[in-house]
Order: C-alpha cells, then sequence, then structure tokens
C-alpha cells in the first residue's frame, strides 16, 4: 500500500508521486552537450528525489556513469583544508555504494594536504579510468562555507577549462534552494571582485524544479484513488490547488492529514473541502518542520526587507538580488501582475508568525472575542473598530517595539487583533501583494448567508491617502459584492496628537458606503 510521502525523497515502491522528470525540461540535453549548470527550488520541492530518478534513468541509459552526491553534511565544516578533503572523501563513499567500475582506485592516494588540487586531480585521475563519461548531481550544495564553496568551484572549473585534452568530468549539476546568483552575492562583499578567473563562469544555466500543475494534482490524487477506491471530491481538489499553488509538500501534506488523521485511514469516505480546510488549519497551527524552517528565514535581514513591502503593499526591486533570494526560498512568487506570498498557506503561517506573541499576549483578554461584536447574527464592525482604536492608542507604541517587522507593524498588530476577535467563528480573507500600497482583508462570518467585512489597512503618507484607499477598497468591494466596507489608516506621525489622529466618518463612493477609521 502505498502513501503521501511528507518526509524524505520519494520511492515510485513506496509512494504516491508525479514523474519527477515532467516538472523539468531540458536537463537531458544540458547533459548530452557536455555542460555545467544548476537546478534550483525551495526546500521539500522534490529536488532530491528529481536527482534519485535522473541519476537512475542515466545510468540505465548506458550512455554515462552518473553518481548523486550529497554534500549536506558539509555544512559543519568551514575551512575549505578540511571542507574540499571531506568533500573528496563523500565522493568516494559514494562510488562505493554505485555499480561504477573501478571505484576502489577513486582517491586510494589522495593527497589531502594539497586541498587547493586534491578534488581536481582525484576526479581527473577517476575519469581516465572509465570507458564512459561521468555525470555527477551535487546536491546540497548550499550548505558549502563561503571559502570551502569557491574552492570547490575553482577546482571544477580547472578541470572543465583543460577537459578537451584531459579527462575530466562530463557534465556537472549544481543543486539546491539559491540560484547561482545568490552564490556569487554571497561571496562579494568581502571582495571586490573575483576577477576573470571566476569559478562561476563556467555555469552554463539556471533551472528551477517548478510545483505541481492542477492537472498533475490531480493526476497525484488520482493515484491514491486507483489504489484504494477513495476519492477526492472536485471541489477538494480545487481548494487544494487554490491554497497550495502545487507545493509539493503542501499537497502531500493535506492529503496525508486527511486521509490518516481525519479519516483514520478510513477510505470508505470521500476527501471533502471541508475536511481539507481543517487539514490546513492544523498543518497552518502545527508549524511542521517544513513550515518552521522555511518560516525561520523570515530573521534574516534581507528577506525582511521584501516580505514587509509584500506585507504592506510596498514597492519591491525585482532586479534585486533580495527579491531573487526571496523567491529562491519559495516564501514568494512573482508574476505579470504582482508579487504575493508564494501560496495563502504560506501568507497565514507568515502573519502567524510574526504576529504570533500578540496574538497569545490578546487570548489572555476575554474581552475580544465575537460575541461581544454581534448584533442581529451580524458583526457590528464599527463596535469592533472603536475597540481596537482604543486598543491602538494605548498599546500601539509598546507593541511596534516588539516586532522586528517595525515598518508593517500596525498591519501585523490589527490583524493579530481581528484573528482574535474572529478566532474559532469565523475566517479571514487576506489579499496580499506588493506595489499596491494597502493590505485587502475580507472577514467571513455565517458561512450560511455569506457575510463578508470588507476591510482595507493603509499607512497614512499625505493627503491623498484617503482619496486612494476609498477607490481601492471600492474596487476591492466590488469583487467581493459588497456594499459595505472599512478603510482603515494608520497615521504614525509623531507630531500629532491621539485625538485628531482617532475619528470615524461615513463616506459613500459608486453606492458603496465605506468608514473611514483614523488610527
Amino acid at each position: 500500500m502505498r502513501y503521501f510521502n511528507v518526509s524524505g525523497p520519494c520511492s515510485k515502491a513506496k509512494h504516491y508521486m508525479i514523474e519527477a522528470s515532467t516538472r523539468l525540461q531540458g536537463v537531458k540535453q544540458l547533459i548530452d552537450m557536455e555542460q555545467y549548470f544548476v537546478i534550483h527550488a525551495a526546500r521539500q520541492s522534490g529536488k532530491t528525489t528529481y536527482l534519485n530518478d535522473l541519476t537512475e534513468r542515466l545510468n540505465a541509459e548506458g550512455k554515462y556513469y552518473a553518481l548523486y552526491c550529497s554534500l549536506e553534511s558539509m555544512g559543519r565544516v568551514v575551512d575549505p583544508r578540511a571542507g574540499i578533503p571531506e568533500i573528496v572523501r563523500k565522493i568516494k563513499g559514494d562510488f562505493e555504494f554505485s555499480t561504477i567500475p573501478h571505484v576502489e582506485d577513486f582517491a586510494r592516494k589522495a593527497d589531502y594536504e594539497n586541498y587547493t588540487n586534491v578534488l581536481n586531480l582525484e576526479l581527473t585521475r577517476f575519469c581516465m579510468l572509465l570507458d564512459k563519461p561521468l555525470v555527477i548531481l551535487f546536491d546540497e550544495v548550499d550548505c558549502l562555507s563561503d571559502d570551502t564553496l569557491i574552492t570547490f568551484l575553482r577546482q571544477l572549473r580547472n578541470g572543465y577549462n583543460t577537459r578537451s585534452r584531459i579527462p575530466f568530468v562530463h557534465s556537472i549539476v549544481l543543486v539546491g534552494m539559491r540560484n547561482i546568483r545568490d552564490y556569487k552575492d554571497r561571496i562579494r562583499p568581502e571582495r571586490d571582485t573575483m576577477g576573470s578567473a571566476s569559478p562561476f563562469n563556467i555555469i552554463t544555466k539556471a533551472m528551477t524544479l517548478k510545483n505541481f500543475t492542477k492537472e498533475e494534482i490531480t493526476m497525484l490524487y488520482g493515484q491514491h484513488t486507483e489504489n484504494t477506491g477513495q476519492i477526492f471530491e472536485d471541489n477538494a481538489i480545487e481548494l487544494i490547488w487554490e491554497q497550495t499553488q502545487g507545493q509539493p509538500w503542501l499537497v502531500n501534506a493535506i492529503a496525508r492529514e486527511v486521509i490518516v488523521e481525519i479519516l483514520q485511514s478510513d477510505y470508505t469516505k470521500p476527501i471533502t473541502s471541508e475536511m481539507v480546510k481543517q487539514a490546513i488549519q492544523t498543518i497552518i497551527l502545527r508549524r511542521d518542520t517544513h513550515i518552521d524552517s522555511l518560516l525561520e528565514r523570515l530573521k534574516e535581514d534581507r528577506v525582511r526587507k521584501v516580505v514587509e513591502a509584500v506585507i504592506m503593499g510596498g514597492d519591491v526591486d525585482e532586479f534585486s538580488d533580495d527579491f531573487y533570494f526571496t523567491c529562491d526560498l519559495g516564501l514568494i512568487r512573482a508574476n505579470e501582475e504582482d508579487i504575493t506570498p508564494a501560496n495563502p498557506i504560506y501568507s497565514e503561517v507568515i502573519i502567524r508568525t510574526l504576529n504570533h506573541t500578540l496574538q497569545r499576549n490578546l487570548q489572555k483578554n476575554a474581552v475580544y472575542q465575537i460575541p461581544r461584536y454581534l448584533k442581529n447574527g451580524q458583526i457590528d464592525v464599527d463596535f469592533l473598530m472603536r475597540d481596537f482604536q482604543q486598543f491602538w492608542c494605548e498599546n500601539s507604541a509598546i507593541w511596534e517595539e516588539k516586532f522586528d517587522y517595525k515598518e508593517s507593524a500596525p498591519h501585523l498588530i490589527m490583524m493579530a487583533f481581528l484573528q482574535r476577535v474572529i478566532n474559532g467563528g469565523g475566517d479571514i480573507r487576506r489579499e496580499i501583494a506588493a506595489g499596491t500600497g494597502r493590505l485587502d482583508l475580507c472577514i467571513e462570518y455565517d458561512k450560511n448567508n455569506k457575510r463578508k467585512y470588507p476591510i482595507e489597512l493603509k499607512i497614512r503618507y499625505g493627503e491623498k491617502t484617503v482619496a486612494e484607499g476609498l477607490e481601492q477598497l471600492a474596487r476591492y468591494m466590488d469583487t467581493l459584492r459588497c456594499k459595505e466596507g472599512w478603510l482603515a489608516v494608520f497615521d504614525r506621525r509623531k507630531t500629532v496628537k491621539w485625538d485628531n489622529k482617532l475619528f470615524m466618518k461615513k463616506e459613500t463612493i459608486d453606492g458603496k458606503t465605506i468608514t473611514v477609521v483614523g488610527l
């Protein structure tokens, strides 16, 4: 009985899986052309599964000898004097478990003191023994320290440059989370230039492993249906696609949560969208290792600059290394229209992670709960906003200082407040995108009547802020088919008194009623 895998590489014999080669085109052509290139993708998106499959296929075809070698264990070694010999020993160990001939001769008399050339020399000697070209797929290259990485790449470059007359590795694939541009960015701050002999100039191309398409998700779940008879309802698959955008770990994790935990492996029951919603909430709150390791990146300054701009609707330099780095981590995605969190689940966990401390603090306050704000079964948002005005006036100075993301602190604090109010009684949808100049929220309560309460958050930057916000919110309300909305405008000027900052006024635009809430 196969199952949905959420830890480590997938195996065709054990796990439901999509053929990895369909998610990355053109690799075989690059290998045939003797190229050295990079494959990068976010954590747990299927890189190692793909590499294992590619290694197996290359060896089975018989044209090449292929070796998979993970450098993950090299992360603890900083000095290249130790790092390069460790890499040679790691290659030797992987050779011994392969079907490649002459493996006993690799690095048999290696001079590890000669760390600046030992890798190049031993690979050259070994390739001279082989009757077929050698392909090496190096996984987890990100783990190498800066100096070890440079020394490693320089030796590969030396072999690359002389291989027309001296045998060397036919094709090398460097695999990790980061694109080659980020390796350069890591190293350049300490060196004005690396000169014409840059070890990076042998890299022909950088490729990325794509997420699943909606059709591939359907195919993956279809394998389970064929195996057990249990079906995924169409609206459940649609919701999973919408919430994950095809991120492989999330796609597998949601299925596993529903089947194993919610249904207790009862295959007679269909998988519904309500079960999927329950599974998503559990995964968000549980913060599995995959999500935890990803969100640990939020503490990095270069990630903060980009993510904070996305939260606030600010501008992002799409040509900056910080932007590319954050994309490569899988935290955000960019298309022709906007820059957003990579998927709605990540959006939710990013916000909840950043305002987690305040949410826990608010849980101790029994006042801010949904019953307080209900009037004839509907949320009295005006009352809710007046409460938040009071909370903001009394607590903003204290809480803003506690946030690492200080620029977006108003947005994060208000979302924590709303989450506390709605918790367990409804949902909050977030429309987060860079370049919009705002953050749109929609509280959904009483799903039977499909009540929606649109709220837009903006920072005051001048006299035009309210007018712009009214137009923006009116457009957002059109998409929700709502006639009433709330525009929250944070005035962060220190010279303005609270009496002038705190106000509520009704405005009418295009037949819609919008309450402007001054904060």
